[in-house]
């Protein structure tokens, strides 16, 4: 996600500097490298050895150090990185950032950049709202720099509010989307994912195997690279991801409501939900109890929730998801025609790497002019950014007012 990226971290003196421990360890296992400076106030909570041994990397603190002997410290930092990062990021950094004062290594090294800077701030809740505070970040917010909302909670100051540094996971997420291409900005993408869950009785479903792996890295690709995204998710073990309005639903019913309701709003639709083709005629109100009889129990069809959305998709551009055992481009073909899809991500899950929980997937694209593309095995999130690719396309093709 970020191999090759040079990332300065700016670490403040406050309690939350433990969590940019945490912080470190997720950029570079996510391939970042690593360099960070950190403030006095901060040594007073954690060493610069920690984060020296992390990021195998010195940790700059003076601001008069040369490196090497050669490199004026701040200057160099400031060229190298691809992303500022200052988490946590007290009041007092924020509000010397805001009134452009550079009287240490951090501050003068953020002046000297020219890369995005993120700042996640952590403060006690009254320093959070106060006025001051609430002007230098929407001044700095208007010179272009990125912030990370704080989290809500029990501070350790004793207070109860805003001000919790954000969970690192959360900085990490941010931090992707600050270097990520926004080329979907201005789209508004409805991500369907998950199984559905068809209730027998109180106990007992008819479902399937779908984890909603797939769906869940396409709406974060999306929200990645600019677009505002709704994600309908069935039954899943996945978190709702950070920035991504998140409508949890249950059984087929529930996700064509779901869906059908936040379809005008939307102009690009990925039906990669598995949903049950049949739900039982009829729910027990208690637990079926078993006995020595066979059990018979009666099916209906649940609705083609993708079929209707093709119905009604006017110039939305619609893709559909197919999951097959056998007959793979045949079955895809007459999905991709008979729904009204513009593109069809055709799926044979008995293929080793391809089944629904696994982190990695195997595909063909189906194009409505006969094209098919041939992905091979790699991981969802790469998968999800070639889908967006080819999204991108259909949506500047359809701008153009080609077929």
């Amino acid at each position: 996600m970020l191999s090759g990226k040079q990332i300065v971290l700016g670490v403040s003196g406050g309690i939350a500097v433990y969590k940019a421990v945490e912080l470190v360890r997720l950029l570079t296992k996510a391939g970042a490298d690593v360099h960070v400076i950190m403030t006095r106030s901060a040594m007073e909570f954690v060493t610069p050895l920690t984060f020296q041994t992390l990021t195998s990397n010195p940790v700059h603190t003076e601001l008069f150090n040369l490196i090497a002997e050669r490199e004026i410290g701040h200057i160099a930092l400031a060229d190298r990185a691809d992303l500022f990062i200052v988490a946590p990021a007290t009041a007092n950094v924020i509000g010397k950032i805001a009134g452009g004062i550079a009287d240490d290594m951090l501050t003068t090294t953020i002046m000297a950049t020219k890369a995005p800077v993120l700042i996640a701030p952590a403060m006690n809740v009254n320093m959070y709202t106060n006025s001051l505070y609430r002007e230098n970040e929407e001044k700095l917010r208007c010179h272009g720099y990125l912030f990370v909302a704080p989290a809500k909670g029990m501070l350790a100051c004793g207070w109860e509010g805003e001000g919790k540094l954000q969970a690192p996971e959360v900085i990490l997420e941010e931090a992707i989307c600050a270097l990520t291409h926004r080329d979907l900005t201005g789209e508004r993408f409805l991500v369907t994912a998950g199984p559905t869950l068809e209730e027998i009785d109180p106990v007992r479903y008819v479902s399937n195997h779908s984890s909603g792996k797939m769906g869940y890295a396409i709406a974060r690709a999306a929200r990645r690279r600019g677009a505002e995204v709704v994600l309908v998710a069935g039954p899943t073990c996945l978190d709702d991801p950070w920035g991504i309005e998140t409508v949890r639903v249950t059984s087929a019913l529930e996700m064509r409501d779901a869906v059908l309701a936040r379809v005008p709003g939307s102009t690009v639709i990925v039906k990669a939900a598995a949903v049950a083709d049949y739900r039982p005629k009829a729910r027990a109100t208690g637990k079926i109890k078993k006995s020595t009889e066979a059990m018979t129990i009666d099916l209906e069809r649940n609705p083609d929730i993708l079929s209707e959305i093709g119905t009604v998709k006017g110039d939305r551009t619609l893709v559909g998801f197919a999951a097959e055992t056998g007959e793979l481009v045949e079955n895809a073909r007459k999905k991709l025609t008979g729904k009204n899809v513009d593109l069809l991500v055709a799926n044979d899950i008995s293929l080793e790497g391809a089944g629904f929980h696994g982190d990695t997937n195997i595909a063909k694209l189906l194009h409505r002019d006969g094209r098919i593309e041939d992905l091979p095995l790699m991981g969802k999130e790469r998968m999800a950014n070639i889908i967006l690719d080819r999204i991108v396309d259909l949506r500047k093709r359809g701008m153009r007012g080609e077929e």
